[in-house]
């Protein structure tokens, strides 16, 4: 998976529904940003959390599995090369649909920091959009609801302190040709998304929640 990210990376960084939105504005915020803050911007893909939060005066170390991402680190959610509470805050955003053992993760991003977590991702529809998300991307894991990242905090350690809900519009095309997805492969999962791709628009139901030790 890391080689096929790392070929993916231009695409990520160029990518309109990765670089802005609501959610994004969002995460940024719940990050508290500013000088003197330290943060974490986990599964980094095109560094565009990292960058807001720059932007905003905070010190910033970014991680991704894949090299070709041009993170400030290599290495995978479930294995963060991070002391205990090295971060006053760990962010993660649209990543964690892709993580192989989702719960460590958390559990790792909890661990390195002293109190502050935001995740945001894709939630789960159906196991029909599960399909197609495997179908047009095989490095897609799974997406959650909300009630399972709920638990999952649980779990870590976590309290959940807020959580928004948003729907983020897509090209439906783009977003296909952002993993390389054509010819039958982009028809079937055009016919498994069924009704959620409207005027070539595919909306993507996405969750920001805070959390808190």
């Amino acid at each position: 998976m890391t080689d096929i990210w790392s070929e993916r990376a231009a695409a990520y960084r160029e990518s309109a529904t990765h670089a802005s939105g609501g959610d994004l504005d969002l995460v940024v915020e719940w990050c508290e940003p500013g000088p003197g803050v330290t943060a974490l911007d986990v599964a980094a893909g095109g560094g565009h959390v990292g960058r807001r939060l720059r932007e905003a005066g905070a010190s910033v170390v970014t991680t991704d599995p894949a090299p070709g991402m041009g993170a400030d680190t290599t290495a995978p959610a479930e294995d963060l090369p991070f002391a205990d509470a090295s971060f006053d805050v760990v962010a993660c955003r649209l990543g964690a649909h892709h993580f192989s053992d989702v719960l460590t993760a958390l559990k790792e991003m909890a661990r390195v920091s002293r109190g502050r977590l935001v995740i945001c991702d894709n939630v789960f529809v159906s196991e029909t959009s599960e399909e197609a998300d495997r179908l047009r991307d095989p490095s897609h894991v799974r997406n959650y609801s909300a009630p399972e990242w709920y638990s999952f905090f649980e779990l870590a350690g976590l309290r959940v302190e807020d959580e928004r809900h948003f729907a983020r519009e897509t090209e439906f095309d783009a977003w296909l040709a952002r993993v390389n997805c054509t010819g039958e492969a982009a028809a079937r999962v055009r016919e498994l998304l069924g009704d959620r791709v409207v005027d070539g628009q595919l909306s993507l139901p996405t969750v920001v929640i805070r959390g808190a030790k």
